[in-house]
């Protein structure tokens, strides 16, 4: 096996959101099948994930037949019947090159709005997101060469000493993980906006050059400091 390249000074961050949205049956609801829902896994800008994730295992409550499902291709989302409110573990696997552990996300289904939004409506769900941001600290090279061109990652650090990456392929069959045209996406919270993901951006990159400038600095002061030192024990002898 090869040795993973890692590049130093670089970190790639990914915005995402998980969550759910989850639909009251109305009178087809029975007392073990009130609600219809939808957990997921999306990007913020409901692009395709499936070249930074890999797979997706949500796991449901024990009562569940199979409770821990494997999502294997973009969009990672699961979706059910049942009655009852429970933590959904959510493990993101990625892929291989990326040479990273899996993270482990946790969701609480809700199927009931509170108390001041009125009752159940089967026309309106009820959605709870969490806005999360996957970093990658130091990313292998495969890893960063392959997603370099993905809209909906954000990557800090120079990338000079990489060669031109390919340019992405927007075909459609690059294009099916989408969420972009999801029947839910109305629904979906808006946790950001291209102009925030901009200066978001902008920001990181400002703080990684003042990073790097201040590595550069301590490095000469040190190579400095090396040179008196020699000096020092040059006269010394003399």
């Amino acid at each position: 096996m090869l040795p993973i390249r890692r590049i130093k000074d670089v970190e790639i961050s990914v915005p995402i959101a998980y969550g759910t949205i989850a639909y009251w049956l109305g009178k087809k609801a029975d007392e073990y099948r009130s609600h219809k829902w939808t957990v997921y896994v999306r990007s913020i800008s409901n692009e395709d994930l499936g070249s930074v994730i890999k797979r997706v295992i949500f796991t449901l409550h024990p009562s569940f037949s199979n409770p821990t499902r494997l999502v294997e291709s973009a969009p990672f989302e699961l979706t059910e019947v049942g009655w009852g409110e429970f933590e959904i573990g959510i493990t993101v696997v990625f892929h291989g090159d990326a040479a990273e552990k899996p993270i482990e996300l946790y969701h609480h289904l809700k199927l009931y709005p509170d108390d001041d939004a009125g009752p159940p409506s089967m026309k309106k769900p009820v959605v709870v997101e969490t806005y999360d941001e996957i970093v990658f600290s130091e990313p292998s090279e495969a890893f960063v060469q392959r997603v370099r061109n993905h809209p909906s990652v954000i990557i800090n650090g120079s990338l000079n000493e990489l060669p031109a990456a390919p340019l992405a392929d927007t075909s459609a069959e690059k294009k099916r993980g989408d969420t972009k045209d999801h029947p839910q996406v109305q629904w979906f919270l808006k946790h950001s906006d291209l102009d925030e993901l901009s200066r978001l951006k902008s920001a990181r990159q400002q703080v990684q050059s003042q990073v790097m400038k201040l590595k550069r600095d301590l490095n000469l002061l040190e190579t400095e400091a090396s040179q008196l030192k020699a000096s020092a024990a040059h006269h010394l002898k003399n």
